[in-house]
């Protein structure tokens, strides 16, 4: 049976790659430091159905400190989900939590994989490696990140080459604006739906014309998964979207006719670091991995609204337990 070592994995994509691994009969170990950036128990809530499952265990460490000879002990693949996000806050004085946590964790699991022998190391790289540029961004494009995180971001996916280069099968994936369910509480779509369910003001960040090219956390999912086991070359870099950008303003659009209620906008500055326009170019997984987008936005979204509903209904009836 497979071993997977999947870091971040009580976050928002990693709950929902470690499920599908296990679903997949592979007996999945995680790894994740339930750090703040968010509510770590938003986190613990997210692998609760997993604990009891004997193909998971869960390992709370910081990949910095770690005893990652342990963490691999009879793993054969490992995705490196793990790292500090955020692109507004990655400007100032906590840059170096984002090295640390981006750069040098990526640099220390890469030499434990090597020295291990894994057979294949995919690391969760990102659209925010590519900064401004041309409409169409290409993966064999240079990439120009726009803030401090998509710098620690590319470093971490040249490192990954450089280990390539040396004999470890690692590849990268640049995920584009991911959302669905469990989506960190930062990011638009969560914003944006919350605020229609509690009737507030909702706040877009410039004109709400940036273009995103919005996907689908089941299709990030399956991307990994095929990433993990299929015959590429290493050091390969591939794109991850859902070949369909769309305008902030549409997808407020959107969720107000999934909500049934029309939003009341606030608009805001332009955030540092933020670009006009993120399109991925999916030829490449397409062709190596024989993998394509499935969820169209729409849905996705009426699926992620659900959740958010339901986690509503699950703390009214919590809050009704008498103490």
């Amino acid at each position: 049976m497979t071993q997977v070592l999947v870091t971040g994995a009580a976050g928002f994509i990693g709950s929902h790659l470690c499920e599908s691994l296990v679903a997949r009969g592979c007996d999945v170990r995680g790894l994740d430091a339930f750090t703040t950036f968010y509510d770590p128990n938003r986190k613990r809530d997210n692998i609760d159905g997993l604990l009891d499952d004997p193909a998971f265990e869960v390992i709370e460490g910081d990949l910095l400190n770690a005893r990652l000879d342990e963490a691999l002990d009879g793993v054969d693949v490992v995705a490196h989900l793990a790292g500090e996000p955020g692109v507004t806050t990655s400007w100032g004085p906590d840059f170096d939590r984002y090295v640390d946590r981006n750069v040098l964790a990526t640099q220390r699991l890469l030499e434990a994989a090597s020295a291990r022998g894994v057979s294949r190391l995919v690391y969760a790289s990102s659209s925010s490696v590519y900064g401004t540029g041309a409409d169409v961004l290409k993966a064999n494009g240079e990439p120009r990140p726009a803030s401090p995180y998509g710098v620690t971001k590319l470093a971490a996916e040249t490192l990954v080459g450089a280990y390539a280069g040396t004999g470890l099968s690692a590849v990268s994936l640049r995920y584009f604006s991911v959302y669905g369910p469990r989506q960190r509480p930062d990011m638009a779509a969560h914003r944006f739906i919350e605020s229609l369910l509690d009737g507030r003001r909702l706040t877009v960040f410039g004109d709400g014309l940036q273009v995103r090219d919005f996907t689908f956390v089941d299709d990030i999912v399956e991307a990994t998964v095929q990433a993990l086991f299929a015959d590429l070359p290493p050091g390969a870099v591939l794109d991850v979207a859902s070949n369909h950008p769309t305008s902030v303003n549409t997808l407020v659009g959107h969720l107000e006719a999934l909500v049934g209620s029309e939003a009341r906008l606030d608009t805001a500055g332009e955030r540092r670091g933020d670009v006009p326009r993120t399109e991925g170019d999916i030829d490449a997984a397409r062709e190596q991995l024989g993998w394509r987008p499935t969820v169209d936005l729409r849905t996705g979204l009426q699926r992620q609204l659900d959740w958010h509903r339901a986690i509503r209904v699950q703390s009214q009836s919590m809050a009704r337990v008498p103490a």
